[in-house]
Order: C-alpha cells, then sequence, then structure tokens
C-alpha cells in the first residue's frame, strides 16, 4: 500500500509544543522602550548616573578594605556600566523604531493631504478658466449700449432714407419739437 504524502498546497498541521513561548503586549513594551529613552536623554539622567558613579568611586578610594566591595581597577562598576549599556542600547533602538513607523505613517498621511490637496487646487484653477471662459461670452452693459446705439441709428438711417423730408425725431428730440411747430406740420 503506498504511503500518503503531504501535499504542499495544504497547511500543515500545527503541534502544540509543551512549554508555550511566553507573551507580551509589544505596544506597552515599546511605550516603556520609548520613556525610559527619553529619561536616558535628559539631563536629570546625566546627573543621576554621574553622582552614582562618583559615589561608587569615592565609596571604594576612601572606605576601609573589609567595607569596600571594588577595589580598584573597578571591575565591578565596569561590568555594571556594561549591563546597563547592553540593556539600554536595544532599548533606545526600540524607541526610534517605533517612531520611524510613526514618521512613516504621518508622511504617508502628508502626502494623502498633498495629493488631495493638489487635485483640489487642480479642480478649483479649471473652474476658474471656465468661469473666465463664460464672462468672456456675457455680453456687458456697454456691449449691449453700444449696439442698441447702432441699431438705432441703423433704423434712423432707414427712416431718413424711406422718407427724406421728415426729421429725424430718434436721434434729435429737438428737431422733432420744430417739426411740430411748424406750419407745414
Amino acid at each position: 500500500m503506498a504511503e500518503r504524502r503531504a501535499r504542499l498546497d495544504t497547511p500543515q498541521d500545527v503541534r502544540r509544543p509543551l512549554v508555550r513561548r511566553p507573551t507580551y503586549d509589544a505596544d506597552a513594551f515599546g511605550s516603556f522602550a520609548e520613556r525610559f529613552a527619553r529619561f536616558m536623554g535628559t539631563a536629570r539622567f546625566l546627573l543621576y548616573m554621574t553622582g552614582f558613579v562618583a559615589i561608587w568611586l569615592l565609596w571604594n578610594w576612601l572606605a576601609p578594605e573589609d567595607v569596600a566591595w571594588d577595589l580598584y581597577p573597578f571591575i565591578f562598576l565596569t561590568l555594571m556600566l556594561s549591563l546597563q549599556a547592553s540593556y539600554a542600547a536595544p532599548l533606545i533602538l526600540l524607541a526610534q523604531n517605533r517612531q520611524e513607523d510613526r514618521d512613516r505613517v504621518i508622511a504617508e498621511r502628508d502626502r494623502q493631504a498633498n495629493a488631495r490637496a493638489h487635485a483640489d487646487m487642480e479642480f478649483l484653477a479649471r473652474e476658474v478658466a471656465s468661469l473666465r471662459m463664460a464672462i468672456g461670452e456675457v455680453a456687458t452693459r456697454d456691449y449691449i449700449r453700444s449696439e442698441l446705439r447702432a441699431l438705432l441709428s441703423e433704423l434712423d438711417e432707414r427712416a431718413a432714407k424711406a422718407d427724406p423730408g421728415r426729421p429725424d425725431s430718434a436721434r434729435d428730440p429737438d428737431a422733432a419739437g420744430e417739426a411740430e411747430t411748424t406750419p407745414d406740420g
């Protein structure tokens, strides 16, 4: 009987391990790392660390040998500072990575907002251009008056050609009044 082989396109059954891996909240740990990195970047931390090292050195130099715990060349102090640095560096890097992630999200939001603003500006520029074109085609009051005067003068000329003896009453209202008072009238 042929042995059944596992197919590559189907996932394998997940077996539970005997010892569970520890779990932690990444956001809580990250916020702790950020607070720690912020504190390490302050003058207060530098003063505390300087005070700690000064007290350590003074105690181990000035105290009797039976009470001093870290004699010259201060190997235990070097070990303590190395241990502190070995934990501080990864925590600072974690805080920087979280800040990079935040900066990346903010930059993406800014890019999207800039793209929307650019599209809005292009739309408004097209609208303003279309309004300018539409206003260019609208008849103004002066244009309408000049056209009406031209039509009126053309009508007066036609009327004068049709009746040469009649005065032009549309252009000269005083001439029309004189024409009425003349005895020929």
